[in-house]
């Protein structure tokens, strides 16, 4: 989807919103504010489509607001949201750091608040849903050690103010770290992306080709967009497909590069489960029953509730899973 048609999305559910009554629906009825951190990654339109369509089925009605990767609007926007008496947020943070204030303002008005994909640190939050991000990494790691068992190794991390980033990064190390102690590979140099951003993980991966006389064997990039600045650097000297990269979201120019050889694997994760079971959880909270977790996590204020979903090793072996899943249409990946 184009940033032009998202933000038109946005605009058109913006309007309705400003025209619509401010009092809290029945239970049957519940208004649910889903404030996502960056509409134009391809990502979260996958996300906001299946959420919109299980919680309408489910009697619910939904306003999306998109952040555009900036906490201040954000932040506005569930103000907004809390202002206009939803009864329930589901919150996709840019900024994990920065939503205690907004959560303790939905809370002293009787609102729910859902972390979805991302946790919401420091905050009174009522419920989690993920994929196991740790086990996000584990994958990652394996997909590039398989192709690379050996050799010098650069870590591309996700963006810094994103928490999922850092559990990410965590996985990682539970698989490279036995190879790193016996000597089979070195990580020569790591850093993280802002933003998640694909131009600026070119850059990183650009310099550190350049730092390293393009002696690099693999690239452990934490996303799709990272993965795909990263190729572009390697393409640029030549070594596109033959140095590993890994991925996370299944992006459809991802999937393609898997396909094609010059991504090794990527994580997908089915979306359609997060988003359907992220809208079920929202509407059993706001109807005052009991959702089925399956773990707690620690914020750093409580141990939250929290439901994690597992995530699948993508490879050429097995890319026709999200075709199968309906993630995408066999024309989509691979044309007429």
């Amino acid at each position: 989807m184009t940033a032009m048609r998202v933000l038109g999305v946005c605009m058109v559910l913006a309007t309705s919103m400003l025209a619509t009554s401010t009092a809290h629906a029945s239970k049957d009825h519940p208004v649910i504010g889903f404030s996502i951190d960056d509409l134009r990654l391809e990502r979260w339109a996958h996300d906001r489509d299946y959420f919109v369509a299980a919680a309408t089925k489910l009697g619910a009605k939904v306003y999306v607001q998109s952040a555009d990767a900036s906490e201040e609007r954000q932040v506005a926007q569930l103000e907004n949201l809390i202002a206009r008496e939803v009864d329930v947020l589901v919150i996709v943070p840019f900024n994990s750091k920065v939503l205690s204030n907004v959560v303790a303002e939905a809370e002293r008005n009787g609102i729910k608040v859902v972390s979805y994909d991302r946790l919401i640190l420091n905050a009174n939050v009522d419920a989690y849903i993920t994929f196991d991000n740790e086990r996000v990494g584990e994958l990652q790691a394996q997909g590039v050690l398989n192709r690379a068992p050996k050799g010098d190794y650069f870590l591309l991390g996700g963006s810094p103010t994103d928490n999922n980033a850092k559990i990410i990064r965590q996985g990682q190390m539970k698989v490279l770290q036995p190879a790193i102690d016996n000597g089979s590979i070195k990580i020569v140099g790591q850093q993280w992306t802002p933003d998640w951003d694909a131009s600026k993980a070119l850059r990183i991966v650009e310099d550190a080709l350049t730092a390293n006389a393009n002696n690099i064997q693999g690239v452990v990039a934490s996303n799709d967009g990272t993965a795909g600045g990263a190729i572009q650097a390697l393409a640029a000297q030549g070594l596109a497909g033959k140095v590993p990269v890994s991925g996370q979201d299944a992006d459809l120019a991802a999937v393609k590069r898997v396909i094609d050889g010059t991504q090794a694997m990527t994580v997908y994760k089915p979306i359609k489960q997060l988003a359907t079971q992220a809208a079920e959880l929202s509407v059993e909270l706001v109807r005052d029953e009991k959702p089925q977790y399956t773990t707690t996590l620690n914020n750093g204020t409580k141990n939250v509730d929290t439901v994690l979903l597992n995530p699948i090793l993508l490879t050429q072996q097995n890319v026709g899973v999200v075709i199968s899943d309906g993630f995408y249409t066999h024309t989509q990946i691979y044309g007429k």
